[in-house]
């Protein structure tokens, strides 16, 4: 049985980690490179950058902190934000990302999908999804959850899978900086749609959050960010109680 992934996200905004709640107010949680060393030798099992705030002067900075960090750590990590051609793709692999993720760029172009997958392998390419519930029903939302659209999130999900997609990165609007779990019954409907991996995210506050999202949600990994950059919750310990629980973990 594959091991479950528990997975630090890092967002980046010139240069720096911040962590918000609802994707606004953002707090400064300290440089990339010492949190993502720090994170692969408190044993997590992958890592993912978000450039939030993705523009042209930004992208070299970008590609200076992605050199580091590849210098650093030895576990997989993606990264992602503003990514919409082969050649920032290219580039960033070549920085020595492992994976990157792309989101807004997709639901503008969905062929991207396609072009990356059959260019660098599916396995790269992982699609994230920002969705609200809204009257209920699962809508996803562009630019950072600023742009409602009337895309049903199960049917872009898909969508992405059919196009190539090696992995779905879904948060939770409704649950994002909450901390009160993870969208456990949006999770499974869409690990029983897809035969892709699902990372969760947005409502990461308990160990017990990440226990549920595991056995209800039925996610491949789960990824969060103010409960292991404010220490929280302790990578270590989360993963001895997920053990105890009868949920596979690399530990």
């Amino acid at each position: 049985m594959l091991t479950k992934r528990i997975v630090p996200c890092l967002d980046i905004k010139n240069g720096r980690t911040v962590k918000g709640v609802n994707f606004v107010d953002l707090r400064d949680a300290g440089d990339p490179v010492v949190l993502a060393k720090q994170y692969a030798d408190l044993g997590a099992d992958e890592l993912v950058f978000l450039d939030i705030a993705a523009t042209i002067e930004n992208r070299r900075t970008m590609h200076d902190m992605v050199l580091k960090v590849a210098e650093q750590v030895n576990i997989p990590f993606t990264v992602g934000g503003g990514i919409s051609s082969l050649e920032d793709v290219d580039d960033l692999l070549h920085c020595g990302a492992d994976k990157v993720s792309i989101n807004s760029s997709a639901v503008k172009r969905p062929e991207l999908i396609n072009e990356l997958s059959q260019k660098f392998g599916s396995q790269c390419v992982v699609v994230a999804i920002d969705a609200k519930q809204v009257d209920g029903e699962w809508l996803v939302h562009l630019a950072g959850g600023t742009i409602p659209t009337d895309i049903s999130l199960f049917d872009w999900a898909k969508e992405v899978e059919e196009r190539g997609a090696g992995e779905i990165l879904f948060t939770s609007m409704n649950h994002d900086g909450t901390k009160g779990g993870f969208a456990n019954e949006a999770l499974a409907h869409l690990s029983e749609l897809v035969n892709i991996p699902i990372i969760a995210s947005g409502g990461a506050g308990t160990i017990q959050h990440f226990v549920d999202t595991f056995k209800e949600g039925k996610a491949d990994a789960a990824l969060a960010a103010s409960v292991f950059h404010f220490g929280e919750i302790p990578i270590l310990e989360l993963k001895e109680e997920l053990k105890q629980q009868g949920i596979p973990v690399r530990l």
